[in-house]
């Protein structure tokens, strides 16, 4: 992007409230306040993010409609080890209105959706299922410079425009081993703790979470220039600063860190697989349905079936982890 665009007047505010004196914060802060900050978030604000039409900035398997709520009910019955009516299914961080199950048929006992920012206390017997919640959730950043890691932040200057800066920090014993001079970190700690979070609850069930990610050694060894993005009208982009409130940030999920969580929480051996992998391993029955209805003829529904699982399309590009504790 070749010009920063600056800070609306109300996020300015809003940062200025935030930092204080120092009139800066640490990275992980800022994206918090650029995300879900109350009045001037780019998640709490009412306008439409998702989709393939003008003023919509990204799209993703709900885009497909009641087709991926079928898929992942299908899957979640495949994999509880109980009567699905004894279970209530919990969608996490959806807004009300694009809920996965709202049109799709179920055969759960109740569902309910918690928005982001709802409460996450959870009890009785669960499907606890979240979409690309995960990697917008805030993270950290580091960069190398002489060969050890130093923290960034983002400053206020002025002339009323971001720029990251340096933040002081005593390290963490999860980095990586310092790269080449330069080299990028992005920490999604918070997602690791949100499912922690989840875990504390007094509920039994299956966990479920659809995201897009790595192993630590992936982000640690192949991703020198950091896997936090950005996402304005479908382009995708580097400058994290620009439009503060008004463009998404998104960042890759460490999955050890999501599988540390849930054992740490008591579920038993997280399993990872590709979207493709997963609905096709656990929720063919629906798949196999979907085909003798469309009988070859490859209509909307095929076609959105193809882009899910499709390699090229969704089918690699996202992955699954899920567990179950009982």
């Amino acid at each position: 992007m070749s010009e920063r665009t600056p800070p609306s007047p109300a996020f300015r505010e809003a940062f200025l409230a935030a930092a204080g004196e120092r009139m800066a914060m640490r990275f992980d802060r800022f994206v918090e306040l650029a995300l879900y900050h109350p009045s001037c978030g780019y998640y709490t604000a009412t306008r439409k993010r998702v989709g393939r039409e003008p003023g919509t900035d990204f799209f993703t398997s709900t885009s497909s409609g009641p087709l991926f709520g079928e898929l992942i009910a299908s899957a979640c019955v495949s994999l509880l080890p109980c009567d699905p009516a004894q279970v209530t299914f919990v969608e996490l961080g959806a807004e009300p209105e694009a809920a996965i199950l709202k049109e799709a048929p179920h055969p759960f006992r109740a569902t309910e959706v918690r928005p982001l920012g709802a409460s996450l206390g959870l009890s009785g017997r669960l499907a606890v299922f979240s979409n690309e919640l995960l990697d917008a959730q805030p993270f950290r950043r580091f960069v190398v410079r002489n060969r050890r890691w130093v923290e960034c932040g983002v400053a206020l200057t002025e002339q009323g425009h971001l720029e990251e800066v340096d933040w002081p920090s005593a390290g963490e014993p999860w980095l990586p081993h310092p790269g080449e001079e330069g080299t990028r970190f992005d920490a999604p700690r918070a997602a690791a703790e949100l499912v922690a979070t989840l875990g504390r609850g007094d509920w039994k069930g299956l966990f479920v979470a659809v995201d897009y990610g790595k192993s630590f050694p992936q982000l640690a060894g192949d991703c020198p220039a950091g896997t936090a993005r950005a996402y304005w009208r479908h382009t995708q982009h580097n400058d994290l600063l620009d439009r503060p409130g008004e463009q998404d940030l998104t960042v890759h999920v460490c999955w050890d860190w999501i599988a540390e969580s849930l054992v740490a929480a008591g579920f038993s051996d997280p399993r990872l697989e590709s979207q493709e992998a997963f609905l096709m391993h656990h929720a063919g029955a629906a798949i196999e349905r979907l085909m003798k209805e469309d009988g070859g003829k490859r209509g909307p529904r095929s076609r959105s079936l193809l882009q899910l699982l499709h390699p090229a399309n969704m089918g690699q590009a996202f992955q699954v982890i899920w567990a179950l504790r009982s």
